[in-house]
């Protein structure tokens, strides 16, 4: 007889309560459902239950294997569910999450590839800065940028998230090009908040430091800083992808290339189901791609 089979009738007995509820559920006869029990018990010789006319008592050793069978035709299953999804082409809706920038600049562009690779798939992208918890707020996966907090999440890596130091011509040549790291605090340097622009962090031959700085507007959206920057409003620290292009035509200067600034670890995250579908799959693997 089938191990598994036999497995399957001996869980349907104990959770049923009889050898007879147990045959009706698997569409086999009383004696037969017997069988499977007496060859179980012979293979393991051991006693799982004591039969009496009425219904069955699990032994000790018949408890502790019926868990392990659960657990086993529960592998089963999910392994057979598996192949047929990755047999499946990545179909449905998805719902994701990035930060404004990344996914206005960055992400967006690369979405008309994703969609036209994937017919099947429907992407509900939400941008926003905050942290968004994927269980409770119904997203399946989210862009993160910085380090990660310890959590239950599955997180791929990323290319890091590169900044760029920049100012308009005209701006420089109205209020002069920094020479050194220090010269920055006697110049309009434009960021998110307050609190984000009291330094910013950038690299010199010893390594990390932490350049106090200063200026008259924030901005809490990417875009609108480097607009700000075109228009000679000031310096502006921003994601690399989102000033190399002024940078090339000669609408912006990119200011200390030799310094630097210190990248970003950025990931995409994911809840720990056991087997991904194929559209969560798909998408993810496009970024590692993409991005990486």
């Amino acid at each position: 007889m089938n191990l598994l089979d036999s497995m399957e009738v001996y869980v349907l007995s104990v959770e049923k309560g009889s050898l007879s509820a147990a045959a009706t559920a698997c569409g086999i006869s009383a004696t037969m459902a017997g069988n499977h029990l007496r060859t179980l018990e012979k293979r393991l010789g051991m006693q799982l239950v004591n039969r009496t006319t009425r219904r069955l008592h699990i032994t000790a050793f018949g408890e502790d294997y019926y868990m392990r069978c659960k657990e086993i035709l529960k592998l089963v299953a999910e392994t057979d569910a598996q192949a047929q999804n990755l047999q499946l082409a990545p179909a449905g809706k998805l719902r994701v999450t990035a930060p404004v920038t990344f996914g206005t600049e960055a992400l967006m562009p690369a979405l008309s590839v994703y969609l036209d690779r994937y017919p099947e798939v429907s992407v509900d992208l939400t941008l926003c800065d905050r942290v968004v918890d994927l269980a409770e707020e119904g997203f399946e996966v989210a862009i993160r940028i910085g380090q990660l907090p310890d959590s239950a999440l599955i997180a791929k890596s990323l290319a890091p998230y590169r900044l760029m130091m920049c100012a308009s011509p005209e701006y420089l040549a109205r209020k002069g090009t920094p020479g050194k790291l220090e010269d920055l605090s006697q110049h309009e340097c434009l960021s998110f908040s307050p609190a984000a622009l009291a330094h910013w962090r950038l690299t010199d031959q010893d390594g990390v430091c932490r350049v106090p700085v200063s200026g008259r507007l924030q901005v809490n959206q990417g875009q609108a800083l480097r607009v700000a920057a075109l228009h000679g409003m000031g310096i502006v620290l921003q994601p690399a992808f989102l000033l190399e292009a002024d940078v090339r035509a000669g609408r912006l200067v990119q200011l200390f290339p030799a310094h630097g600034t210190p990248s970003r670890p950025m990931s995409v995250v994911y809840l720990p189901d056991r087997y991904r579908s194929p559209k969560l799959r798909s998408f993810v693997d496009f970024l590692v791609e993409r991005f990486c």
